[in-house]
């Protein structure tokens, strides 16, 4: 005998809304928070990595890039080379010494009352002496009358001046 057919206008029982969701599995939760906690080791190690690195090897790179950089380089006019002296210059020191000057005008840096303090008189009155020798060249109203390799000699002999000081 078969059962008995539902008559489509019999009221049923109701039935709750939680019953009609399908089961939540827990591994996607954990292979989610697996990979949140990879990603997380990950970057944890990459920041301790270099935080710990040797300050000599940072000094040292940091010289090779400029020396690199300033040999390098083929300025046409006395402008182009002291701007392009300058910037390897500051480059330099915010990756040897941590000092803002990249990031501030001639007349900022020279204001600042701790400028290069990581630094002897000596060589941070060179260092001056020679960032307002390229200012002069920059800002000059009139293109300076100057060898654009000597200005670059310059900015060697000033970076090799700089290494030697700044170095541990």
């Amino acid at each position: 005998m078969n059962p008995p057919t539902p008559n489509p206008l019999q009221l049923l029982e109701p039935r709750s809304p939680e019953a009609l969701l399908p089961q939540a599995s827990a591994w996607p939760w954990l292979v989610a928070c697996a990979v949140l906690i990879a990603i997380l080791a990950a970057c944890w190690v990459l920041l301790r990595r270099r935080e710990s690195s040797d300050p000599s090897e940072r000094l040292r790179s940091a010289y090779e890039r400029a020396r690199l950089d300033l040999e390098s380089a083929d300025p046409r006019h006395p402008r182009d080379a002291a701007i392009h002296g300058s910037l390897v210059l500051r480059r330099y020191l915010v990756a040897a010494t941590g000092d803002p000057s990249l990031y501030e005008t001639h007349e900022e840096f020279i204001a600042r009352h701790d400028a290069l303090q990581m630094l002897d008189a000596q060589t941070r009155d060179a260092a001056v002496c020679g960032f307002a020798r390229f200012a002069a060249f920059k800002y000059a109203p009139e293109p300076p009358d100057a060898d654009p390799t000597g200005i670059l000699a310059e900015a060697r002999t000033l970076l090799e001046t700089l290494h030697q000081r700044a170095a541990p």
